[in-house]
């Protein structure tokens, strides 16, 4: 295989419930794929803004910032505008998805998911061409 496809895969989790922190890390880190987690809004776009992602994986009931909040701020922000963001969470109203898109999010997942679902968006995303860098 290409070196390049085994480059590591870097994924923020932003969640505020340790158990589906460890969850999610242990069933998507494998030796090319990277989970950082935060606990809070905050301190999930500060780890955003100080490293690169490939992915960031967003819960929207979160203490100090929620992240519908974050999620506006990370794609208005040229740095993380073009990282991959959706957002994990239970808010399955109609409503809830469309204030996430509005914000930018490029997709909703629901709790409670499917392993599968996510490690599907995982590959398809390490699949995909980097996207480019904004002007």
């Amino acid at each position: 295989m290409v070196g390049m496809s085994q480059a590591p895969f870097h994924i923020l989790l932003v969640e505020d419930e340790p158990v589906i922190r460890e969850l999610v890390r242990s069933m998507l880190s494998d030796g090319t794929v990277d989970v950082v987690c935060a606990a809070n809004g905050l301190e999930g776009l500060k780890l955003a803004r100080s490293r690169t992602f490939h992915l960031i994986l967003m819960d929207v009931v979160l203490p100090q910032l929620d992240g519908i909040s974050a999620c506006r701020i990370l794609k208005s922000d040229p740095v993380t505008a073009t990282v991959p963001l959706y957002m994990l969470t239970a808010k399955a109203k109609k409503s809830d998805m469309e204030s996430a898109t509005l914000a930018g999010a490029d997709g909703y997942i629901h709790k409670p998911f499917r392993g599968a679902e996510l490690m599907a968006l995982v590959e398809r995303l390490r699949m995909a061409p980097p996207r480019s860098e904004p002007a």
